[in-house]
């Protein structure tokens, strides 16, 4: 593997590591290959074992005794160098000795949908989530319920924000995620024979008392203003978690991870 020692903040590639970081996307204007930054050694373990291509591993001086621990392909480059020039690219408050750049999956409608390999989709569809812990919170959630994968309409925080990647444990690597507008996202629902069911605090139906068990998308609003009326109004119902407590409404990733559940149960269990 190709190593390079780096002892200025100019370098090319930190600074390739700190935009990732920074300004995640989901695109490249030059026409390059877009990489993501990941932070620490879970994660880097996660997206090797995910099958992610790793391009370039950061690594302080001092621990390059973790590169040991992984089966990096050879083509990855290696930059070794002084902990505070690579804490200084980090975005946590407690910086770990290793990053890296890695190629995202690239997603089709045939991975979200299934096509014949998955007849009872089960799709999360977010509109307007801002807050990146919520979102990678769901992307765990949505993973761990069996999920076939999520769709993000325009307002919502990217899927390579740090503090996304690290919430959602590893399942950024291996979800399908789709980015697309509201009315493209609905339409193609529809035409996989999807229903859709928009969250709203009252005036729904039930959660329990809803067939989750066939093909379905659910809408997941904005932290504070819930799935705007445009797009609810598209949805084929809505659906709501009962709560009889004095709460207002539950946090945007609480209530996708309940409904999440209670379409897994259902799905368990014969209705």
């Amino acid at each position: 593997m190709p190593l390079r020692i780096v002892q200025s903040k100019q370098n090319a590639r930190l600074k390739q590591l700190r935009k990732a970081l920074a300004n995640p996307s989901r695109e490249s204007r030059s026409g390059a290959p877009h990489l993501a930054g990941i932070e620490g050694p879970n994660l880097l373990e996660e997206a090797l074992r995910a099958g992610l291509a790793v391009d370039c591993v950061f690594v302080a001086q001092g621990a390059e005794r973790l590169l040991d621990s992984f089966a990096l392909p050879p083509q990855a480059e290696i930059v070794l160098l002084p902990s505070e020039l690579l804490d200084s690219a980090l975005t946590t408050e407690s910086p770990q000795p290793i990053a890296a750049l890695v190629e995202p999956p690239e997603w089709t409608w045939d991975n979200l949908l299934g096509g014949l390999q998955n007849s009872t989709p089960l799709v999360l569809v977010l509109a307007g989530i801002q807050d990146p812990g919520n979102l990678g919170t769901i992307l765990r959630s949505a993973e761990a319920f069996g999920a076939a994968g999520i769709l993000t309409l325009p307002g919502t925080v990217s899927i390579w924000n740090p503090k996304a990647v690290r919430a959602s444990a590893g399942s950024v690597f291996r979800l399908p995620v789709l980015a697309a507008s509201a009315i493209n996202a609905i339409a193609r629902l529809r035409e996989a024979g999807l229903r859709i069911f928009a969250t709203t605090v009252g005036a729904a139906e039930p959660a329990d008392l809803i067939d989750l068990t066939a093909p379905v998308a659910i809408l997941i609003g904005n932290e504070g203003n819930g799935v705007p009326r445009p797009i609810s109004a598209m949805a084929d119902g809505a659906i709501t978690i009962p709560c009889p407590g004095p709460v207002e409404s539950l946090n945007a990733a609480i209530a996708a991870s309940i409904l999440l559940y209670e379409a897994s149960r259902q799905r368990r269990v014969p209705r």
